[in-house]
């Protein structure tokens, strides 16, 4: 996991690093350093202009500019406060520069190829106005490539709404850790590529600070574990139900299934009204089939398959009879993916179902469902705070889906995954990370673990497949997923006892 940290944390990380003999000089130095090697690992030498605000990031800028000079690059700064106003350890950078500045006015780019953005960090707390936004608008127009110190001047570091005039970069480099501006749309877009520099906080903030999130990186996978065993079998590996829609709307719930079973579950079956049957029975092979009458009947099925964790929505339809299902389906305590029209179904009264949620459910909405459930809440409020809000708010796991998504649980700190493909916003493909999700469940993880190991998982195989992906072609990519994910546990677990033992 890697941490997230709000920007006032990322600020209180610096106190700690000066409060333990690491000069706030020696971090300027090293962030300075660390955009200007990133821009050298990326780009020949070429003519760059350096913006430079009045603060820190500004003093971070004439760092960069300065190393960038030394190597060779040809440099001019634009600095956008008069000398004697900069603030912080900004004045210490100029002098360090010890060569010409430019004023603001007018805006000229002379030969400039190369743009790096130093104007404005993280912690900016209102729109940018007057020169600086001049130059932001200017630099829209222009095709060179743009490096952002820290963030792309005009975001706010906790992904606050846009407001104003912002730059857009083709590469950010942030120190020590990323914030939430970095991996919550569309700010992380405006970032472009985003690299994380070391620039030498020492051990033992973590004590002292949370963070806001952690994003998700190969995750352990209990079905995983399970399947590779010696003495396990199918119903040591967790048994699924997934329910059916009607006869014409039977897809959504295969999809679920099949993803189930090829994540690793060791017995699925797809809960079928009676006039569904046969369609269902038709199209499936290793997926088991169970009758079920609907409404009050679902007590009876759940308990019947001895079900472990069950998935509900997928093509469902959206009315009462979701409704009854899922109300049915929460008093077996069972842990329970509710998704699509099991979400949509309560629209008219989301409390009808926010109040009997348990821990041990899991819901996927994407975001308009999620509206429909929870309202607008906060404006200011970023998408980690809005789904964490709701997850307390209805006592259960609440994977929120987007290009990040976000995984909240009650108490928990909230997981991001990013690890995933533009392609995957495609029909289907949440049926199938429901599926993923219930298959974790059942082999008896965490509701929170669960989901974010999930959308690892389903994002992993969306990758993989890549452009013109289906919904259909997800289940069958996961055993390559899994596979991979295998090999690097062994793999790091080879090295962990290498440096513990040797050879």
């Amino acid at each position: 996991m890697t941490e997230i940290l709000a920007t006032a944390d990322s600020a209180r990380c610096d106190r700690y690093a000066v409060e333990n003999g690491i000069g706030s000089q020696t971090l300027m130095s090293n962030a300075g350093h660390a955009v200007a090697s990133a821009i050298r690992a990326r780009w020949a030498p070429r003519p760059v202009l350096v913006l430079a605000g009045p603060g820190n990031n500004g003093g971070d800028g004439l760092i960069a500019a300065t190393a960038l000079r030394a190597a060779g690059w040809p440099v001019r700064v634009v600095l956008f406060a008069e000398p004697q106003d900069l603030v912080g350890d900004a004045a210490w950078a100029l002098a360090v520069w010890d060569a010409p500045v430019l004023a603001p006015e007018p805006v000229v780019w002379g030969d400039a190829a190369l743009v790096v953005d130093a104007l404005f960090g993280a912690g900016l707390s209102r729109p940018v106005a007057g020169l600086p936004a001049s130059w932001l608008d200017a630099l829209s127009t222009r095709s060179c490539p743009v490096v952002a110190i820290d963030l792309p001047s005009g975001i706010r570091g906790d992904a606050r709404p846009l407001s104003g005039m912002a730059s857009k970069a083709d590469l950010t480099v942030t120190f020590h850790r990323r914030k939430p501006a970095h991996v919550i749309e569309p700010h992380a877009e405006m970032c472009g590529e985003v690299e994380c520099a070391d620039i030498g906080v020492p051990q033992g903030w973590e004590a002292a600070i949370s963070p806001v999130a952690q994003e998700v990186f190969r995750p352990r996978w209990r079905p995983l574990e399970l399947a590779e065993a010696p003495a396990t079998h199918k119903h040591q590996r967790g048994r699924v139900a997934v329910f059916s829609g009607a006869a014409s709307a039977t897809g959504a719930a295969r999809l679920s299934a099949l993803a189930a079973l090829r994540a690793g579950a060791g017995l699925v079956t797809i809960c079928s009204p009676p006039a569904a049957m046969l369609v269902n029975a038709a199209r499936l092979t290793a997926v088991m089939l169970a009758r079920w009458e609907g409404g009050p009947d679902t007590r009876r099925v759940l308990e019947e398959l001895r079900a472990e964790a069950a998935v509900l929505g997928p093509a469902m339809g959206v009315g009462e009879a979701t409704r009854n299902a899922v109300l049915a389906a929460l008093e077996t305590g069972l842990p329970l993916v509710l998704d699509a029209d099991a979400l949509t179904s309560f629209e008219q009264a989301p409390e009808a179902l926010l109040t009997r949620l348990h821990p041990a459910c899991v819901l996927t909405p994407h975001m308009g469902e999620f509206a429909r459930l929870f309202g607008e809440h906060d404006a200011e409020a970023n998408k980690i705070e809005r789904a964490q809000a709701a997850a307390e708010a209805c006592s259960c796991t609440v994977l929120l889906k987007g290009p990040a998504t976000v995984v909240a649980s009650p108490g928990a700190v909230p997981l991001i995954n990013r690890h995933a493909s533009p392609w995957l916003a495609t029909a289907g493909s949440g049926d199938v990370l429901a599926g993923i999700v219930a298959t974790g469940l059942a082999a008896g993880m965490s509701p929170h673990d669960a989901a974010a190991s999930a959308a690892w998982l389903h994002g992993d195989a969306g990758r993989r497949l890549g452009a013109g992906l289906v919904a259909e072609d997800l289940p069958d990519c996961l055993p390559q997923v899994l596979r991979a994910l295998a090999d690097s546990h062994r793999r790091e677990a080879a090295f962990s006892h290498l440096l513990t033992h040797g050879s």
